[in-house]
């Protein structure tokens, strides 16, 4: 069954990886416009959909230049909304003005964790456009912005799972339908900085068939660390000391929660009762009864989730005010931080 499958969706990635190979060209020879805007431009994107890095590396960046005095903002098209068009999320120094719902997890998550504005809006020129006039920004980060190449930026940065490079699935290099890439490895040649996320792993070698995708990119080694667990509800930290050796219900909705459990595991709590639900999930009542059911059949002493999912988990607080809800919160490091800052400003 699995090979007719294949059969069946590689002709599908062969028209896609044509059809974006057409549309590169395109715009390669200028024959697609591209727009600027008045502000500089930091694109944080991929070449496969999800599970790279990008979101805590658009926190990074938003942090890094309000350290240095600039007045960021931030774009995304709101992946997993239900809403369309542009709207404004968050205006500087604020809390999310708009729900998780109509902003979508990440440019939620993003808008509270940094206080900088940031909108939502499927067409990123228009988008910057407004954004600019309605707030005042200065530069911009926008994030899964590689492939959207209708506007000019000053800093394109490639994310790359190392998993994905050193370990990949059988099918994960190949072209969308059939795999997860979205472009081809020799798109990294847009890159301006390629940043190779470890993760909790620690850095290997880029395998010899790919390294002349990386020569002549500045390349930099990125990793996460743990900075605590949090109580969903009052935001309280604690250290993941405290969680050692309790039976918890880990749940979470996120691309390749490999990490996320593997941190967990090495961390000493157990991940034999958990819930995995499909990347960004949209959280329903019946999500939660079965979340409740779960956590009681397996004497659970907390939940724990990832920040992505606590963002919308926290719009059932009332029906689970009888389960204590914790989520791990990660930051990105990038070693050789001060040339990587450098670049960047």
């Amino acid at each position: 069954m699995k090979k007719v499958f294949h059969i069946f969706l590689l002709p599908l990635s062969a028209v896609y990886a044509f059809f974006i190979r057409l549309r590169n060209l395109l715009f390669n020879k200028g024959l697609f416009r591209v727009s600027k805007v008045q502000a500089k431009v930091i694109s944080v994107g991929n070449l496969t959909y999800g599970g790279s890095g990008k979101t805590p590396a658009t926190i990074y960046l938003l942090e890094l230049l309000k350290k240095y005095g600039k007045v960021p903002g931030v774009l995304s098209r709101g992946y997993g909304r239900k809403t369309r068009g542009y709207l404004l999320v968050n205006t500087t120094g604020n809390s999310p003005d708009l729900d998780v719902t109509k902003s979508g997890d990440e440019m939620f998550l993003v808008a509270d964790e940094c206080h900088v504005a940031a909108a939502v809006s499927e067409n990123r020129v228009d988008g910057a456009k407004r954004l600019i006039k309605e707030t005042g920004i200065d530069s911009i980060v926008l994030d899964d912005a590689f492939q959207h190449r209708w506007i000019h930026r000053d800093i394109n940065i490639l994310m790359i799972d190392q998993r994905f490079i050193t370990s990949p699935g059988i099918n994960d290099q190949k072209p969308i339908p059939l795999g997860i890439m979205r472009e081809g490895f020799e798109e990294t040649r847009r890159a301006d900085i390629i940043l190779i996320n470890s993760k909790f792993s620690q850095p290997e070698r880029i395998p010899d068939h790919l390294v002349k995708h990386f020569e002549g990119k500045k390349v930099f080694y990125c990793y996460y660390e743990n900075s605590g667990i949090f109580d969903l509800k009052t935001h309280k930290s604690y250290p993941i000391d405290e969680f050692l050796g309790q039976e918890s219900l880990v749940i979470c909705g996120i691309a390749r929660p490999y990490s996320f459990l593997n941190l967990i595991e090495k961390s000493g709590i157990s991940i034999k009762n958990k819930i995995l639900f499909g990347d960004h999930r949209d959280y329903t009542p019946g999500d939660i009864q079965l979340i409740r059911k779960k956590f009681y059949e397996t004497n659970s002493h907390s939940v724990l989730t990832t920040q992505k999912d606590a963002v919308k988990l926290y719009g059932y607080s009332k029906e689970l005010d009888d389960i204590d809800i914790y989520y791990l919160k990660i930051s990105l490091k990038i070693e050789n931080e001060e040339e990587f800052n450098s670049l960047i400003i």
